[in-house]
C-alpha cells in the first residue's frame, strides 16, 4: 500500500508528475480570467520572486465557456498564485490546498505526494460501534493553538479510552481565531493552526496511537468575509432557497452539477488525501435540495464507493431529526451517526432547571423525555429549523437504532452558545455531574466528549471570531442582542457584560488550562473517566453489534428515578438504575432488588432497596451460550 496519497481533483492546482502545474477555475460569470503567479527561483544563492501573467484559455470569447485552465511548466510546489477576474479583482483559488497568508492572500501550490505517511500506511480505522469521540478546537486546545501542540496530547487521550478525535472545522476562515463555521476556502487548512503537512502529521500520529480522526465540515453556507464566489461563480448560490445565514448553496438549480461535484470532491479530498476517518456534517437541515437524490445521499454514495476497504464514518447534525438518513455503517446513501440533542436537552433541564430557549420544549416532563431518548433514540422530529421545508415538531412514534445516536453532555454548541460559555462543572454539583457522566458513557449510544470535560475543566468556551471593520461591530452587537430575551440579560448593562467575541482576550480565556488538569481534582476526574471508558470497552462494546433496537425498556421510579433495560443478542441485558435528584429514593416492592455486590459500576450511595442522592447502579445479566 502506498505511503503517499493525492486526491485527483477537478478543481484547483495539480502538480504534474513530470513537472509543472495545471491550474483550473470554474468562473461562468467572468469575461476574462488571468493567472497571477509568483515563482520562487534561485539566483546567486538568494531567492527572488518573478510575476507571470497568463491569460487562461485566451479569454471568454465563447459565452458558454465556464472553465478556465492553464498549464505552467515553471510552476512547482510552493509557488504562490491568484486568479485575476476581468482585470480588476485578484482572488484566491476557491479550491486552494493552502493559503498561508490568510483567505485574502495568495494561494500556495501543494504537492500532496511530497508527504510520506508512516502509521497511516496500513491503518483502516475502527468499527463504528467502538467510537468514543472527543471534540477538539485546535486553537483552544493548547496555549499554542497548533496541530503540533495538540499532537503532543494524543497518547494521553488514547490512554483515557478515546478512540476518535473530532476536529472542529479546519477550512480556512478569516482572522487569527474563530470557531471555523465561517470558512471560505474549504480545501485549505486554517493557517493559524499550521501547515497542511502539520495537519497530516497530527492525523498520522493519531493513527499511530490507535485513534481515528474525524473532521467537522460546513456545506450549508460560506462565511461572509473572504468569499469571492458571487463575483465570478454566482451559480454556487441558490435563487430559490435561503437559510438563516443568507443564500443557500445551489444543490438543485442551474449549474448545480458543478457545485455538487465541488462539495463531494471536498469530502473525498479530506478522507482520501488527508486520511481522515470520517466527517461530521454541520447543519444539514440547512442544505436545501429538491433533487431526487439529494446532495447528502449522493455524497454518502460516492464516499462509500471510493474507499470501501476503510472504516469511514459519516455523522450528521440535523435539527430536524430526519431519521430516514440513518442506517448501518458503510451503507451507501446513509449515515451511521447523528448528534442527539434529545439526550442532552432533558438531562440539562433536570440538572440545571433552565427552561429558556430550546430547553422550553423539554420542560414539561424531562424525565419522560430522557427515558424515551435512552430507549428509542429520538424524542422529537420535524421542526422550524429547516426553514424552507419547515414541519411542525412532533413526537417520535417508533424507536431508532441507538448506535445511530451520538450522545453528549457537552459540545461546542451547548457550551459556547451560552452567553458566558459556562461548562457543566460550573453549573451543577459534582455528585450530579458524576452520575450523569456515568449514564452518558455506560449506555449503548456512541458517546462524544467535549475537550476538557475529562478533567473537570472550568475554563469557559466562549464564542470567538476575529472579524474586523463593520462586520466586527455587527457581530459584537448581534451577539449581545441575541440574549436580550433571557431575563438575566434583559437590560443593556447586563448585556454589556457578555464577552466581545472579536476581542482576542475572549479567545485566550477559552483555551484549556492544562495546569488544572494536573492538579488533584483534575486527576480525580481523569481517573473516573478512565474507569468508565474501560468498563464500556470491556462490558458494553463487545455486545453493541447485536443490540436489539425496539426491545429496550425504561421504567419510572418515583418522580426522579429511572430504571432502564437494554437488550442485546444471546440474552445479554444491560441494566441501569438512576436517582436524578438530591433526595434518597426507595425502590417500590414491585422493583427487584439492585444487585449491588455484582454491579459493574456504582456511583454514590446504593443499597439493594434504594438509591441515595444522585446515585446509580449498572449491571449485566446474560445467559451463557
Amino acid at each position: 500500500m502506498s505511503a503517499r496519497h493525492a486526491h485527483a481533483m477537478r478543481f484547483g492546482a495539480q502538480v504534474r508528475e513530470g513537472g509543472g502545474v495545471d491550474f483550473r477555475l470554474w468562473a461562468p460569470a467572468a469575461q476574462r480570467i488571468e493567472l497571477v503567479l509568483k515563482i520562487q527561483v534561485a539566483e546567486g544563492g538568494d531567492a527572488r520572486f518573478i510575476e507571470v501573467h497568463g491569460n487562461a484559455c485566451g479569454g471568454n470569447e465563447d459565452p458558454a465557456r465556464e472553465w478556465y485552465e492553464l498549464y505552467v511548466p515553471e510552476a512547482t510546489a510552493g509557488s504562490r498564485y491568484r486568479w485575476r477576474i476581468d482585470g480588476e479583482l485578484d482572488v484566491p483559488d476557491p479550491a486552494s490546498r493552502s493559503n498561508p497568508d490568510g483567505v485574502h492572500g495568495f494561494s500556495e501550490v501543494i504537492d500532496p505526494m511530497g508527504f510520506e505517511w508512516t502509521h497511516s500506511k496500513a491503518w483502516q480505522g475502527l468499527p463504528w460501534h467502538e467510537a468514543v469521540m472527543y471534540e477538539m478546537h485546535v486553537g483552544a486546545f493548547t496555549p499554542e493553538g497548533t496541530y503540533a501542540a495538540a499532537q503532543a496530547h494524543l497518547s494521553e487521550l488514547a490512554r483515557l479510552g478515546i478512540t476518535a478525535i473530532q476536529l472542529m472545522p479546519q477550512a480556512s476562515y478569516p482572522g487569527r481565531f474563530g470557531w471555523g463555521y465561517d470558512g471560505v476556502l474549504l480545501f485549505a487548512p486554517q493557517c493559524s493552526h499550521g501547515t497542511p503537512d502539520d495537519l497530516k502529521r497530527f492525523i498520522d500520529a493519531a493513527h499511530g496511537c490507535g485513534l481515528m480522526v474525524m473532521l467537522d465540515v460546513v456545506y450549508n453556507h460560506f462565511g461572509p468575509d473572504g468569499n469571492y464566489l458571487p463575483r465570478y461563480a454566482p451559480g454556487f448560490f441558490s435563487v430559490q432557497h435561503h437559510t438563516a445565514w443568507g443564500a443557500a448553496i445551489n444543490f438543485d438549480g442551474p449549474g448545480s452539477a458543478t457545485v455538487r461535484d465541488f462539495f463531494i470532491d471536498n469530502a473525498l479530498y479530506w478522507v482520501d488525501e488527508y486520511r481522515f476517518d470520517g466527517l461530521r456534517f454541520d447543519a444539514v437541515h440547512a442544505m436545501l435540495d429538491d433533487s431526487r437524490l439529494d446532495i447528502m445521499a449522493a455524497l454518502s454514495v460516492r464516499v462509500r464507493q471510493a474507499l470501501p476497504q476503510r472504516h469511514i464514518h459519516l455523522v450528521l447534525e440535523n435539527d430536524s431529526n430526519d431519521a430516514s438518513r440513518l442506517g448501518k455503517p458503510a451503507t451507501p446513501g446513509r449515515f451511521e451517526g447523528q448528534w442527539n440533542g434529545d439526550f442532552h436537552h432533558p438531562l440539562h433541564v433536570l440538572l440545571t432547571g433552565e427552561r429558556d430557549g430550546y430547553y422550553a420544549e423539554y420542560a414539561d416532563d424531562p424525565m419522560e423525555q430522557l427515558a424515551t431518548s435512552l430507549t428509542n433514540g429520538l424524542v422529537w422530529q420535524g421542526g422550524p429549523h429547516n426553514w424552507a421545508h419547515a414541519q411542525p415538531r412532533r413526537r417520535t412514534t417508533s424507536p431508532q437504532p441507538l448506535l445511530n445516536m451520538v450522545n453528549f453532555l457537552q459540545n461546542h454548541d451547548q457550551v459556547g452558545n451560552r452567553a458566558m460559555g459556562d461548562r457543566l462543572a460550573q453549573l451543577v454539583e459534582e455528585s450530579a455531574l458524576r452520575l450523569v457522566t456515568a449514564a452518558h458513557l455506560l449506555n449503548p449510544a456512541p458517546p462524544l466528549l467535549f475537550m476538557g470535560e475529562e478533567f473537570g475543566a472550568v475554563t469557559p468556551f466562549l464564542y470567538f471570531s476575529d472579524w474586523s471593520g463593520d462586520l466586527r461591530q455587527a457581530v459584537t452587537e448581534g451577539r449581545r442582542r441575541e440574549f436580550a430575551q433571557f431575563p438575566q440579560f434583559s437590560n443593556a448593562e447586563s448585556r454589556a457584560s457578555i464577552p466581545d467575541p472579536c476581542d482576542e482576550a475572549t479567545f485566550v480565556r477559552s483555551q484549556l488550562d492544562w495546569i488544572a488538569a494536573a492538579q488533584p481534582e483534575g486527576q480525580r476526574w481523569l481517573s473516573f473517566y478512565r474507569e468508565l471508558l474501560a468498563l464500556r470497552r470491556r462490558w458494553i462494546v463487545p455486545y453493541l453489534p447485536t443490540v436489539l433496537d425496539g426491545e429496550h425498556q425504561a421504567e419510572r421510579i418515583g418522580e426522579k428515578g429511572l430504571k432502564v433495560r437494554w437488550a442485546f443478542g444471546d440474552g445479554v441485558v444491560l441494566h441501569m438504575a438512576l436517582n436524578l435528584s438530591a433526595q434518597s429514593l426507595s425502590l417500590p416492592v414491585s422493583v427487584p432488588a439492585l444487585p449491588v455486590a455484582g454491579a459493574l459500576m456504582v456511583v454514590g450511595e446504593v443499597a439493594a432497596d434504594g438509591l441515595g442522592p444522585w446515585a446509580g447502579c449498572w449491571w449485566i445479566d446474560r445467559t451463557e451460550p
